[in-house]
């Protein structure tokens, strides 16, 4: 385990190629964190040969979260990044030393951070999420779920991601990390580590897949939040305090 007790996890489902690419990019990037960077094979059809690990049956993105959390809690790790595939990093160099380094900024600026996350080149659904030039965080109510960096004890006191009946994912990422803030932890954008996202890259080849997925959301929105759920997550979206240089 690496000192400073982060594991980097990246779902792997699909296509090898993308599992591929993120992995190596991130094993260039930070060589001296190759033993904490971990590939988990979700039962893919098609499997990755370089997987830390393969699930007997596919777990979908919520469930190999809370799965990845409580096996690299058990370990000792203080913190999971746990990432698709599907994403790529703009920069080259020392992505993962460098959001360590970010994320301890954040902590000693505002205090708990329950989660972390880079900023998006673009995202259709979550506008907290994109890249703002000349802004360096954002404090917002929730994160989208492709690269959130969890502390341990965050997901402790939420007593686990809860997702119920839904370990699809969608909705769980907001769920989730919303339960941050009035836990007592912060949410954390940051705008100097950027990625790419290709959007349905895994669930847009599976047959109803998207269909089934959007089925279990609204099930599990409504019945944690209600029926107004979608214009509560638009308020929230809109609730964030984007942080320049001249505010740190």
């Amino acid at each position: 385990m690496n000192k400073n007790g982060l594991a980097v996890v990246i779902l792997h489902y699909g296509s090898p190629e993308l599992t591929e690419r993120i992995h190596r990019q991130l094993l260039r990037s930070d060589p001296d964190w190759s033993g904490d960077i971990f590939v988990l094979d979700n039962a893919a059809p098609k499997g990755y040969p370089q997987a830390w690990e393969r699930s007997s049956t596919n777990l979908h993105w919520a469930g190999a979260l809370e799965y990845c959390l409580r096996k690299f809690s058990a370990q000792g790790y203080s913190h999971l990044w746990f990432l698709n595939n599907d994403i790529y990093f703009i920069q080259e160099k020392d992505i993962i030393s460098r959001a360590w380094q970010r994320l301890q900024f954040a902590r000693r600026t505002w205090g708990r951070v329950g989660v972390y996350s880079p900023a998006v080149h673009r995202n259709p659904y979550h506008p907290q999420m994109v890249c703002r030039p000349g802004a360096e965080f954002s404090l917002v109510r929730y994160v989208d779920g492709i690269a959130p960096l969890v502390a341990m004890d965050f997901w402790k006191q939420a007593n686990g991601v809860q997702f119920g009946d839904n370990p699809y994912g969608y909705g769980v990422d907001i769920w989730f990390t919303s339960r941050a803030l009035e836990l007592g932890w912060r949410v954390v954008v940051d705008h100097r580590i950027v990625l790419r996202h290709i959007y349905h890259s895994t669930a847009g080849c599976i047959e109803g897949y998207l269909d089934t997925a959007a089925a279990a959301e609204d099930r599990y929105l409504k019945k944690r939040m209600g029926g107004d759920y979608r214009e509560q997550i638009r308020e929230m979206a809109q609730d964030s305090r984007i942080i320049g240089a001249s505010d740190l």
